[in-house]
């Protein structure tokens, strides 16, 4: 074709879309195919925010239908409770529902909940309890008012809201609910619904109030002896459903304006920046799946990019490092519980086996009070390892909050004072008056105190003083429990802290501890970025006469 020629498409486009005048290295940006897929990816969730403002009912549906589970789940739990607790069993062959055992227990059911309203009825309609009514001394009776409204919202987001459902008006609705016509009374016409729950085929009931709020209720009997003897219905204002539609429209509104103003920049950014390096870390991920990675499988010039996809890569190979890491833990950790668990399992196996050949009565008692011993082992063995196991995981989903030290000390103390024997050992506290406030959570940290309390007070001598320790080192808050016990061991200072080691007293008894009290509080105070560690306390003459324990914690 001669130079400066055109086919007919190509000068239909050049007529009917002229070249903007923009810069050669724009114009050239615009050309990549990479550009326009994500200009065609970026665009696509702008059609479907403004498809999601139609069909938003959908989504509320299923909301409807979460929290009616949700509801009937709690009905099931109210029902069973009513049913093995609050029952009169005077005629065994014939159970019925204490109205005096079941009114306060409906209540304490209720009172987490404080959008819920329970009502009890006996099979023949007759209401039995209503958590929302009280009966207080000399028989007073009082009813608690339903839940007030919740607050309103912003003058920008109510215009918003308003002219949103202006709009729904006029297009048609997939899902409507009836209203409510008895404020005062959010229980529905009981006659035809407790019909329906005696013969366990009653459906929910979803209304709306008069102003606009969505209430749910829901029935289930409760079963005596295979009999119905009363249905609970609860209701309940569903508000995190009209909640998440709210946020779920203002979300969709802004993000529709934000993103169609930004579309292009961004998609032109993430062509050149983003995209081609994360199909590389892509395969990377895909290449440690398939445990080609232990390692690294991240690629060293994406690691040293100084912008979130260096972070990203940096993340993802120390991810790896400590998955792998995670994973050797697991098997060290089978090894050890599988190790730790057959010994009593090979005593009690013995044991058993002996029994068998022996009939002298004192023997036979003998074997089974060691078969007993060895079963409470194991169970105290499955309970440890079961918190062990667990703890890792409970730790990083729980936030951090500021625990003052000081007080916790003073009340195990005192804890320890108000019940210890004639030859227990004294516990004594030295703490600062400002406090020792650092970030963690309180029930381990109490956890671990306890732990190292009842270890100094297993060691101690009959009369001895365990000393608690705290004071600031610094940015870091120190915590000492001291002991006049034999000490430790020169060897075992930090192997005492390894899963199922245990370094017990003279004469206690085998077996009564599991060794997984050190290891399980190091694992806590080295979740928390700390340190715990042992060591002997020597007198003058170098003599041991006791041992330490020392936590240390950033301070808050």
């Amino acid at each position: 074709m001669p130079e400066g020629t055109a086919t007919a498409g190509e000068a239909q486009a050049q007529v009917s879309l002229p070249a903007p005048p923009l810069p050669r290295r724009a114009y050239r940006l615009l050309r990549s195919p990479l550009l326009r897929r994500i200009l065609l990816v970026n665009a696509l969730p702008l059609a479907l925010l403004v498809a999601a403002l139609l069909y938003l009912d959908t989504y509320q549906d299923g909301l409807v239908e979460s929290e009616v589970a949700a509801l009937r789940v709690q009905a099931q739990v109210f029902a069973a409770a009513i049913g093995e607790s609050a029952v009169s069993l005077e005629r065994p062959e014939s159970p019925r529902i204490a109205p005096d055992l079941a009114r306060p227990l409906l209540r304490r059911l209720v009172e987490p909940t404080p959008l819920t309203q329970a009502r009890l009825y006996a099979p023949d309609g007759t209401l039995i309890a209503d958590s929302r009514v009280i009966l207080g001394p000399g028989g007073v009776v009082t009813t608690e008012p339903l839940p007030a409204p919740p607050p309103p919202r912003g003058p920008l987001a109510s215009a918003i809201i308003a002219l949103y459902e202006r709009v729904m008006r006029v297009l048609p609705r997939a899902t409507t609910f009836p209203k409510i016509e008895d404020e005062t009374d959010w229980s529905p016409e009981i006659a035809p619904v407790l019909a329906a729950a005696a013969e366990g085929r009653a459906a929910p009931v979803v209304r709306r109030t008069a102003d606009d709020r969505l209430v749910v209720s829901v029935t289930q009997p409760v079963i005596r002896s295979r009999e119905t003897i009363g249905i609970v219905l609860v209701t309940r204002e569903a508000r995190a459903v009209d909640e998440a539609l709210f946020h779920v429209r203002m979300t969709i509104l802004a993000t529709f304006g934000f993103a169609l103003a930004l579309t292009v920049a961004l998609s032109s950014y993430l062509a050149t920046t983003i995209a081609r390096p994360l199909v590389r870390l892509a395969r990377a991920a895909e290449r440690m799946r398939e445990g080609r990675g232990r390692r690294s499988s991240v690629p060293p010039a994406l690691k040293t990019r100084r912008d979130e996809i260096g972070g990203l890569a940096v993340a993802l190979d120390e991810s790896a490092r400590a998955l792998w890491a995670r994973m050797d833990a697991i098997e060290r950790f089978a090894a050890d519980v599988a190790h730790e668990i057959k010994n009593p399992l090979t005593s009690i196996r013995s044991a058993i086996e002996t029994i068998r050949r022996i009939d002298d009565p004192a023997r036979r008692e003998r074997l089974l009070s060691v078969i007993a011993d060895d079963v409470k082992r194991l169970d105290r063995l499955i309970s440890d390892i079961s918190e062990a196991s667990r703890l890792d995981a409970e730790l990083s989903r729980t936030g951090l909050e500021r625990v003052d030290l000081a007080p916790m000390l003073t009340t195990l103390a005192d804890i320890h004072e108000t019940t210890r024997g004639p030859e227990d050992p004294r516990v004594v506290v030295e703490a600062p008056a400002e406090g020792l406030v650092v970030n963690g959570v309180e029930g381990r940290l109490v956890q671990v105190l306890r732990n190292l309390i009842g270890n100094a007070v297993s060691f101690s001598p009959p009369g001895g003083t365990i000393r608690l320790l705290g004071r600031h080192d610094g940015g870091w808050v120190e915590i000492a429990v001291e002991d006049e016990g034999p000490g430790i061991p020169e060897a075992k200072l930090e192997r005492i802290f390894e899963r199922f080691y245990s370094e017990r007293p003279k004469g206690e008894r085998f077996g009564t501890h599991s060794g997984l009290g050190l290891s399980i509080s190091r694992q806590i105070v080295e979740a928390l970025r700390g340190t715990i560690a042992a060591e002997n306390r020597r007198d003058a003459a170098g003599r041991v006469i006791g041992a330490r324990f020392v936590v240390r914690l950033p301070a808050a």
